[in-house]
């Protein structure tokens, strides 16, 4: 690990003055993802500015949603009686990633601004744009079996690997960031995180310095049918191949609200937008449940090596609903290796 300048945050406007003027700086909260790159020299800050101490820990009622503060951690989200009760969904996706311990010391605006697991961003002695663009792109035709199915461009193939955002994703939250001379924005969870496009290596949609300070999550009357299903390569502590949030109001058999997006696709949490639209106003069936799925993998264009996540997606999806019709918590799946290895 290269040497580094640590500094404790007595407030915001101070982190943010430090982290807007060092564009080597970052901010640390658990330091889950950001020390590991840092050993890995994937990642060379020469300034950590540490905003755990901030006032920002806080989940409460806003209005009729609920505001989740940055800085609360993720066991701490996810075990948050108002979350539990009204945001099931949330719950369930924080409580199907990562172990214990790293949900533990994981805030929740660390978790939204992780990084890829692509191996090749990772390596070093790989050429990645994420990591230093114009090196080109490993991954575009090397191994691949892990990587996106959606929105990749030439430049990048990388996924995004939160479950924690693949549920703020369909519950449409909104992120509140400040910035220099306390300015503040909101932005929808939808644009927040970047397709990689030409510029891969930028994550997401901040200005430089700009810092969470919370989450909003809009009322709904999802709470009652909700899903979360994790699709990885062993039964613990792995990242997804595929997984899916999935929420439902029904009146009767029919649907007239549907919510559904997928992790371990794309570069950013993907909304499936076409399956939602194909299944409103249409019967909670199994059969229209796999009809809407197919519709949304059409627009799918698998890789040399990953052409089986478009029917682990498809099956994922229709899974995910029918759980969700059923009321469930969440599932988590060990797929088979001989499915894994499929080209």
């Amino acid at each position: 690990m290269r040497p580094f300048k640590y500094s404790n945050a007595s407030d915001a406007a101070t982190a943010i003055g430090i982290v807007s003027a060092d564009p080597t700086a970052k901010y640390l909260g658990g330091g889950t993802n950001l020390v590991d790159l840092m050993k890995e020299d994937v990642m060379r800050p020469t300034q950590l500015v540490d905003v755990t101490r901030l006032q920002y820990s806080n989940i409460e009622k806003k209005g009729d949603g609920v505001s989740i503060g940055a800085t609360a951690t993720n066991t701490v989200t996810a075990n948050n009686e108002i979350i539990r009760e009204k945001y099931p969904l949330l719950s369930m996706a924080i409580l199907a990633g990562a172990s214990a311990q790293i949900r533990n010391m994981a805030t929740n605006a660390g978790n939204l601004n992780q990084r890829t697991r692509c191996t090749y961003f990772y390596d070093v002695s790989m050429p990645c744009n994420k990591r230093e663009p114009g090196s080109g792109c490993g991954a575009l035709h090397g191994i691949n079996k892990n990587h996106a199915i959606f929105g990749w461009s030439e430049k990048c193939v990388a996924t995004y690997p939160s479950d924690m955002a693949v549920a703020l994703a369909a519950l449409d939250a909104i992120v509140q960031v400040e910035g220099i001379n306390h300015t503040k924005r909101s932005i929808p969870f939808a644009d927040f995180h970047r397709l990689p496009g030409d510029h891969p290596e930028l994550d997401n949609n901040l200005k430089r310095g700009e810092f969470i300070t919370s989450i909003d999550l809009p009322a709904n009357e999802l709470s009652e049918k909700s899903y979360y299903l994790k699709i990885r390569e062993r039964s613990s502590y792995a990242f997804a191949l595929v997984s899916v949030a999935a929420a439902l109001v029904t009146d009767g058999a029919m649907i007239k609200e549907v919510r559904i997006a997928l992790g371990g696709v794309a570069h950013k949490p993907w909304r499936a937008s076409v399956a939602e639209k194909w299944l409103v106003g249409k019967e909670a069936t199994e059969a229209n449940f796999e009809a809407a799925a197919a519709a949304e993998l059409k627009n799918a264009k698998p890789l040399q090596h990953n052409r089986y996540k478009v029917e682990l997606a498809t099956k994922a999806i229709a899974r995910a609903l029918d759980g969700a019709m059923q009321g469930g918590t969440y599932g988590t799946m060990e797929a088979e290796s001989t499915t894994t290895n499929k080209n």
